[in-house]
């Protein structure tokens, strides 16, 4: 059964006429076996709701990893925990250091629908000053959102 439905892929589909350039998606699950333990319980609806939305736009690809299993992946892209979402850009997949974790639906599709226009457009929506203050920095910094519904 799909998780979007006619209207919101509709929608989904108009935003996607923005993108300017290819985006892949490398979802990480895992399938119970390995040193993680257990099966992971939402692994399965990301990989379906991921791949859902991929399907609406022609530039947007996925690759479907199991943590374990692909640990140089998981390590190359520094995903620990699943599921993961990590999102490539451009022709050269450039990895902009995008990761969602858990499923990203509810307030979270937004979003991984944000992030997707980001990688497809390398257009951030950032005032100016913001650009210029960023433009400063000297060397890398991590930063961690975490989006809760309450």
């Amino acid at each position: 059964m799909p998780l979007l439905n006619e209207n919101i892929e509709k929608q989904i589909r108009q935003v996607f006429e923005g993108l300017e350039r290819t985006v892949k998606l490398v979802v990480f699950t895992q399938n119970g076996s390995g040193d993680l333990g257990a099966e992971c319980e939402m692994c399965d609806d990301t990989r379906q709701l991921i791949e859902e939305v991929a399907t609406l736009s022609s530039k947007i690809s996925v690759e479907v990893l199991d943590i374990s299993n692909d640990a140089p992946a998981a390590e190359r892209y520094r995903v620990d925990k699943v599921p993961a979402v990590v999102v490539l850009g451009g022709e050269d997949q450039k990895d902009w250091g995008i990761r969602l974790y858990g499923i990203p639906s509810g307030f979270e599709f937004r979003s991984l629908i944000e992030d997707l226009l980001l990688a497809g457009t390398r257009k951030p929506d950032l005032k100016p000053e913001t650009l210029r203050a960023l433009s400063r920095l000297k060397k890398p910094v991590h930063i961690q959102v975490y989006v809760t519904p309450t």
